[in-house]
């Protein structure tokens, strides 16, 4: 067994205009989720409580502020190497939250981002990495 258990942390970040912020990382990260839209989010630090998690891994990605409305259902994935060996046993704990402060401006390892109406998320479907789109189901953001 090579892999190891990652439990990370999220937002499903909402601003007062109906709209949900969705980014990308810069390409060099490569990885899982990379070339599409994902929540901001990251690893869990040990030691460090779920809600000061996210609002840190939200503010080194996106230079915001925010304030957690709701917890998600929690959920895993399960990432293999081409070769079939477990690489990353990933769970994500992700919240609903609403923007308390700043201005959306890259940061971190994000390379892009945008504000996307609720409206238009379906349109998107095919941009979203398939885990945001669960995490955005859950939210009811997505049908």
């Amino acid at each position: 067994m090579s892999g190891r258990i990652v439990p990370c942390v999220g937002a499903v970040i909402l601003d007062d205009a109906g709209k949900v912020l969705l980014v990308k990382h810069v390409p060099e990260k490569g990885g899982f989720w990379a070339g599409k839209y994902i929540c901001p989010g990251g690893r869990l630090e040990y030691g460090e409580l779920l809600e000061a998690g996210v609002r840190r891994e939200v503010l080194e990605e996106t230079g915001l502020e925010i304030d957690i409305l709701r917890w998600l259902p929690p959920m895993e994935r399960i990432i293999l190497t081409p070769e079939g060996i477990i690489e990353d046993h990933v769970l994500y704990l992700d919240a609903v939250a609403r923007v308390r402060s700043g201005t959306f401006v890259p940061q971190s390892d994000v390379g892009e981002g945008r504000w996307v109406d609720i409206k238009k998320l379906p349109e998107l479907l095919e941009e979203i990495h398939e885990d945001t789109a669960t995490l955005l189901r859950q939210a009811g953001m997505l049908p």
